[in-house]
Parts: C-alpha cells; structure tokens; sequence
C-alpha cells in the first residue's frame, strides 16, 4: 500500500484551483508504474515523492502527465510540498523546502500554517526565443484570434516550454476557443508543452491566464505554475513590467470552472517567483 493524496493548487477552497495526485511512498516504482499512474488519476500532474540523491535537497519529486514526465512544473510542486508537510514527511527548514526534480533544485518558502499556508517557489532560470513570423499566424490560427504582435509571442523554456502570447484584454482570453488538434501539432512541432496566453484587466493591474497543452493530454490546465512563471518571464522580457522588484495577481481556470489565484513577484535580482495557497482534498492509499 501506498499512501496517496490529492490537493488543489492555487486555491485555499476545496474543488478549485488545479489538483495535483501525489504519491508519497513512491520507492520502487519504475519510470512506467509511475507513467501507469499518472494515465490512471487523469490529472494534468501525478507526482512521485522520492528520497533526494543531492546533499542539499529534502526530497526528490518526479512529475508526469498522462503522457510524458516533465523536469519541472509548478502547481505541482506547490501542491507536493504541502501534502509533505501535511503528511509530516518533511518539515521546512527556515520557512524553506528544497526540492530536487530533473529541473533542479527548487527553493520553496512556506509561509503560515494549515489553512493560512501560502507556498512560493522560485523559478528556475528561463530561455526566451521570438517565435517566426510563420508561426505567430500559425498560433493565432490555432487560437481563432489576433495576438498582440507588438510584443511578439515566444517560446519561454522554465523546464516546461510555454509558447507564450499576449492577447487584446482579459476579455479575449476567456473568449477562446482553440483547435486542439492543431495546436498539439504545433507543440509537438516546436517542442513545446504547450500554449499560455494572457490579458489585462482594465486598471486592475491583474492579468487573465489560459494555459492550453493538449500534445500532453491536457487540452486546458486549470491554473498552471510553470505557464505562469512563463509569462511573468515573458513579460519582462518585451518590457511589461518592470525586470525586478515588482508584484502582481494573475487568476486561471474560470473557463473549467475551477477558479485559481496565482501570486507572481520579481525580486531585486530578477527572479520570478510562483506562490499561492493549496488544500488537500482526498487522502488515501493505493494498491
């Protein structure tokens, strides 16, 4: 038996936000048991807890899709940490976990206690490449909608690779309604996860994010991290916010109906950093 947990990321509310399936006691399983189990939950993440290999990490964390492991994601690895602190399996030192994942080491500062818990990771170092011209229409194909040229959308690589873009507004956002199949072809093309777009709210200083990946076997991930992380990063890039020393809300997820508030902050050295409140929602075992 192995002890099993479901928690929602980006939401201190049960049934909101994204949920990630964590399985604690993880030792032993091979590469395809735990590519089994992540077809069998169906969520966007499972994630494996492991001991870590490196001195100075906690813990080691492998993450999948129903289709494939990433080096890295960020809801994920919100939700992990709480459900290993909630577990009792690790508790942070210094107000900080140390995760070790194929994306690295992965700093998370912990905040609070129980339902007042926020969780913030820092991003790991990200590569920005404008996309071609060809494939800016391609996109916009793919979306049923213009992009925001001026700022010109790119693929952003923080572990996950995000084809990132700017829409009109927040309005333009929820109104999508991608074609799926194309779009996998896209990211299967460029080798990508998959597509985050985002827009502004009038005078809120807020954005809205969708996050499509349907070449992973997620056609919409609720409220996504690591595409999040992506667009804090592109935005810095093309000049939308300042590189450092800067915060903002972005919520996710209405569109599925699983509304999440992602908490984004530059620090003065120009990292990006990912926070936001979890909640368990089912503890059990697996066979």
């Amino acid at each position: 038996m192995r002890a099993y947990t479901v928690v929602d990321a980006f939401s201190a509310r049960p049934f909101s936000g994204n949920p990630v399936a964590v399985v604690l006691d993880a030792e032993g399983l091979s590469a395809a048991d735990m590519q089994a189990i992540a077809r069998w939950t169906n969520l966007s993440e499972t994630t494996f807890l492991l001991p870590a290999r490196h001195p100075g990490a906690d813990y080691a964390l492998r993450i999948f899709t129903p289709r494939s492991e990433l080096p890295f994601a960020g809801h994920p690895t919100l939700g992990s940490a709480h459900a290993i602190i909630e577990a009792g399996r690790h508790k942070p030192k210094n107000g900080v976990l140390v995760q070790e994942c194929g994306g690295g080491l992965i700093r998370i500062a912990v905040t609070g206690e129980a339902g007042d818990r926020i969780l913030t990771l820092g991003l790991p170092p990200a590569q920005v490449d404008t996309l071609s011209a060809g494939d800016i229409t391609e996109l916009e194909t793919i979306l049923g909608a213009p992009v925001w040229r001026e700022s010109a959308p790119a693929r952003v690589d923080v572990g996950p690779v995000w084809i990132v873009a700017r829409m009109a507004d927040a309005a333009a956002v929820l109104a999508l309604r991608p074609d799926f199949a194309r779009s996998a072809l896209f990211e299967r093309r460029l080798n990508a996860t998959g597509i985050t777009v985002f827009g502004e709210y009038p005078n809120e200083g807020a954005i809205e994010v969708r996050s499509f990946a349907p070449s992973c076997g997620i056609e919409e991930d609720p409220v996504c991290g690591s595409g999040n992380g992506g667009v804090a990063v592109f935005r810095i890039a093309r000049g939308l916010i300042p590189p450092a020393a800067t915060a903002y809300t972005a919520t996710q997820g209405r569109c599925v109906g699983r509304d999440g508030r992602i908490r984004i902050s530059v620090d003065e050295t120009g990292q990006v950093h990912v926070g936001g409140a979890c909640v368990t929602c089912v503890d059990g075992w697996l066979a």
